[in-house]
């Protein structure tokens, strides 16, 4: 590189600002130099951008070689606001070269015989302004029309996103101290909280994510879940919003149009339903419904009868949802997106519209309504001689609770008989080798003031036992009916346990949350398989149409058949619908299970400090396994020899954390 002598004045770029400098000594590639600032330095020769023709004199007074620089920094910078850089671009570009000398182009705005300060000034205007020019290796080169409108199309984004950081972060300060910020004050309002939303959510992968890091960092919103509690202060969510469900983007409202064609379905008449010939009436048995309380939609009903030889017939009656749909109706393909209703302390999210869920498709007492009937015949010892399924027309007389249930069960003439069927049937299955896993119910109840509280009830009273052996039972029939017809379907099965630790009808809390740590996964099949942990052959859903998509498809499937139409649904098309449920159904248990924990999270806060009973699951050298009993809740602990437990054990262990909105608990003995 060619030596700098002394006395030459040199501009070079110091945090992108032009600062000019008088060379002292030129040596090995390094520029000593008195800057405009005053300061002495050594420059390395690379940092250099322009260089004077004209030599100084660098033996007068300090001052007066600073006072020299200032006076030329001044000068250029005046020279450079002059500078018609977009008429130089234009005459540039008409070119046939794109690369030129820096002089070359100054001239054409300071004419011939350039002076030092008018080529600085120039390259100092291409520094500045870079919509028109690059300079690199010494060479001007000239952007293309097209860059030219990509550079300033990226600039007018630069300066809408500080627009929206300077003006947002004082706003989203506001909100945060309380204030009321309307969208006439900040237009940009619903847009950036929205892009806030999906930063809390989806973080790293949100569209906006280096804008609303920016965003709250420049509103020192620093804290964890700040943003969550701004979007709460903001009332775009509530204090306890569902994340899961947002994150997994389960569906939770309809559409109108889905509204408009659900409120056409019409409740049909006895008469009208009756003209189908395969359809029985069945509206003078006493049939009733047995749910909890807060039930209204009512997709199951029973009736028994004690015939002559001792023999009992069990009526399970289905909502039949078929009678309504078919494979194209945007209900059915509504509810094979949603897969499942869904149900948490703060409310329901049907999977059919509530118009039809609690009206039209719900067993509601005394009103008429389509069912698809089983009909099964059951020995006194439990086992079933025989089972029809026919489509009929019922009417249900009582709609009872499960607390009014069991306190009728000894006095009540069907529900005494019906428990004893009730208490074969289910003695049979454990004969072949069903496992009874029942768990209390955690019951999750949250006030009008957010304070959370749990019971837990038995999920196997007489009553819900009642109702479960009956659903076990037609769901087992209507499987035996696609296995005998070699239909396809929809088929629940589950391999033995990989190790089994209980038997028989009795078996304690400890006992059971062992043995459901070595069960089998559960698979869904086209064709038949046994299900292990029911003790039947083959095993499908089909008594909550209302509820499980799972359902619907099986009931439209049977339903065809028994109208003797053949099979609606090919072995293709069940596989197809088999993928389908797994990976929604998959989506929808992962935001069910999520805020469950949420909710019982939310419930521990308060106890954080106090002690808890917790019974001793299982037992390692390392790690002991508790059940926190007043939750149900899971926890592990490091093993401690000062508190030798064993399994079966009931202790006290402190909560010492306990976050939701973290999902964080930490439990010490």
């Amino acid at each position: 590189m060619t030596m700098t002598p002394p006395g030459t004045i040199i501009e070079y770029l110091d945090s992108g600002r032009f600062v000019c400098g008088l060379v002292l000594q030129d040596s090995n590639n390094r520029l000593r130099l008195l800057n405009q600032n005053g300061r002495e330095m050594n420059l390395p020769a690379s940092r250099v951008v322009t260089v004077s023709k004209t030599k100084h004199q660098i033996n007068t007074s300090r001052e007066d070689r600073i006072a020299l620089l200032k006076e030329m920094a001044a000068l250029r910078a005046d020279l450079t606001d002059a500078v018609p850089l977009e008429e130089i671009w234009e005459l540039a570009s008409e070119e046939e070269e794109s690369v030129f000398p820096a002089d070359f182009l100054a001239e054409l705005s300071f004419g011939e015989n350039l002076t030092d300060d008018q080529s600085a000034a120039f390259l100092r205007a291409v520094f500045t302004d870079r919509f028109f020019f690059k300079y690199k290796n010494e060479m001007v080169n000239v952007h293309t029309p097209e860059q030219v409108e990509q550079l300033r199309h990226q600039r007018r984004k630069e300066k809408e996103k500080e627009a929206i950081l300077t003006t947002g972060a004082a706003y989203l300060q506001a909100i945060m101290r309380g204030e009321q910020v309307t969208a006439e004050q900040w237009p940009d309002q619903k847009r950036i909280l929205g892009w806030i939303a999906d930063f809390v959510l989806f973080e790293s992968e949100a569209d906006q994510a280096d804008v609303v890091r920016q965003l709250l960092k420049k509103a020192e919103l620093h804290q964890p879940n700040q943003a969550y509690r701004l979007l709460v202060r903001a009332g775009v969510w509530g204090n306890d919003e569902n994340l899961p469900l947002l994150r997994a983007e389960q569906p939770v409202e309809f559409s109108p149009e889905l509204l408009a064609h659900a409120e056409s379905i019409k409740e049909p008449a006895a008469e009208e339903l009756l003209k189908d010939p395969k359809r029985k009436d069945f509206r003078d048995l006493d049939i009733f419904t047995i749910d909890g309380a807060s039930t209204r939609d009512y997709d199951d009903a029973l009736h028994v009868e004690e015939l002559e030889n001792g023999d009992v017939l069990v009526g399970i009656h289905i909502s039949d949802v078929s009678s309504f749909l078919t494979p194209k109706d945007p209900l059915f393909l509504e509810g094979m997106e949603r897969a499942t209703s869904l149900y948490f302390p703060e409310g329901q999210i049907p999977m059919m519209p509530r118009e039809l869920s609690q009206g039209v498709f719900s067993l509601i007492k005394d009103r008429v309504r389509p069912a698809i009937s089983f009909l099964v015949k059951v020995s006194p010892e439990g086992e079933i001689r025989n089972s029809r399924i026919v489509p009929s027309v019922i009417q249900v007389k009582r709609q009872l609770s499960y607390t009014e249930t069991d306190k009728m069960m000894e006095t009540d003439p069907d529900l005494s008989l019906l428990n004893r069927v009730r208490q074969q049937l289910r003695l049979k299955r454990v004969e072949r080798g069903a496992l009874l896993l029942s768990f209390p119910d955690v019951n999750i109840y949250v006030n009008n003031q957010g304070k959370v509280s749990i019971n837990l009830s038995p999920s196997d009273s007489p009553s819900r036992n009642l109702v479960s052996e009956c659903m076990i039972l037609a769901n087992g029939v209507a499987a035996d009916y696609l296995a005998a017809q070699e239909a396809p379907g929809l088929f629940r099965s589950q391999p033995p346990p990989r190790k089994r630790l209980i038997s028989g009808v009795q078996n304690s809390l400890q006992d059971i949350a062992c043995q459901r740590r070595f069960l089998a996964r559960g698979e869904l099949t086209v064709h038949p398989k046994s299900h292990s942990g029911l003790g039947l052959n083959c095993y499908t859903t089909i008594t909550s149409p209302i509820r499980r998509f799972l359902d619907t498809a099986m009931q439209l499937q049977i339903s065809h058949m028994i109208h003797g139409r053949g099979m609606l649904f090919s072995a293709d098309m069940c596989k197809n619908f088999a993928g389908t449920i797994q990976q929604k159904l998959g989506r929808a248990n992962k935001v069910r299970q999520q805020r469950h924990r949420y909710w019982v999270l939310r419930y521990l806060e308060d106890l954080v400090g106090k002690r808890v009973s917790a019974l001793v699951v299982s037992h390692g050298p390392k790690r002991v396994n508790l059940l926190l009993m007043d939750c149900l809740f899971d926890v592990d602990l490091s093993a401690n020899s000062s508190f030798p437990v064993e399994p079966g054990d009931t202790v006290k262990v402190r909560i010492s954390k306990a976050d939701a909105l973290d999902n964080t608990l930490r439990v010490d003995w």
